[in-house]
């Protein structure tokens, strides 16, 4: 049994995306809090590097304005020796550079997610998201990202990756469409309260309905055919457009979506088995 000052440890969980940084503190092996926030410019990082106590530093990543009245209680913990462990998964090399200042960092590498089979390029916010679901919910576990990139990653019963796939997500789709032609517009993803019309008669419900419903097509299809390997596998779904997706499958599949598992920290349960068998 690990020492009491383990288990309470409090410690810092950070993957940096594709276009946000998702954090998430943790009492020992309990998530205290998640939120998002922009980039940071590496003299913030700097000044996160300088803080005295945990309150000055979340208030430099997760302003006071934001906090829930169960977050601002939790006020009273001293650093006194070094800042808490900042365990760091990314997605953007380039971005996790600048965070060497920071002077107690864990940057996790792929080789350190103990998933059996990967292969060299796997990304590592997907090994985690995959791993953590595994470990939470049990094997087989398909695990559908709903990001930037909308990805599917399944491993089976004997933790060994069987492999998945990256299309783009909504957005990107979206967006892809309004800046790469010269008459259709720019769609902005809304959490529209129905479906748009299959058969659309104005240009911008036409694209609507051509990526979700293909997209949505896409997901049933992959989900099927997941379960006709695995027909007690589990589906954990994540991402930023987790609920869209969700909504929409189930005004079309409800008997696929009561079946998934929506839970937006699966990489922060990757990133806990990590720090756990760390410690």
């Amino acid at each position: 049994m690990k020492p009491q000052r383990h288990r309470e440890e409090i410690w810092l969980a950070l993957e940096i995306g594709n276009s946000r940084l998702h954090w998430a503190l943790f009492i020992g092996e309990t998530l205290y809090s998640a939120w998002d926030t922009d980039y940071l410019p590496e003299s913030a990082i700097q000044q996160l590097a300088e803080c005295q106590t945990l309150d000055d530093l979340l208030e430099k990543i997760f302003p006071r304005h934001q906090r829930t009245e169960k977050q601002e209680g939790h006020r009273d913990n001293s650093l006194p020796a070094s800042l808490p462990t900042l365990l760091i998964a990314s997605v953007v090399p380039s971005k996790t550079a600048i965070w060497q200042t920071y002077p107690n960092i864990r940057v996790i590498t792929l080789d350190q997610v103990p998933l059996k089979g990967v292969y060299p390029t796997l990304g590592i916010d997907r090994a985690l998201a995959l791993w953590g679901a595994g470990k939470t919910w049990g094997f087989p576990m398909l695990v559908i990202d709903a990001g930037t990139a909308l990805t599917f990653t399944a491993a089976d019963a004997n933790q060994c990756l069987i492999g998945g796939a990256i299309l783009p997500g909504i957005g990107l789709q979206f967006t892809t469409l309004g800046q790469q032609t010269g008459q259709l517009p720019l769609v902005e993803i809304q959490n529209f309260l129905s479906l748009p019309p299959r058969f659309a008669l104005n240009t911008t419900e036409a694209i609507q309905s051509g990526v979700i419903y293909t997209l949505l097509a896409g997901i049933k299809d992959f989900i099927e055919v997941w379960w006709d390997l695995f027909p007690d596998g589990k589906i954990a779904i994540k991402g930023g457009d987790r609920s869209l997706l969700i909504n929409y499958l189930q005004a079309l599949y409800p008997e696929i979506a009561a079946r998934l598992i929506v839970e937006p920290n699966l990489i922060f349960w990757g990133m806990r088995e990590i720090f756990r068998n760390h410690e």
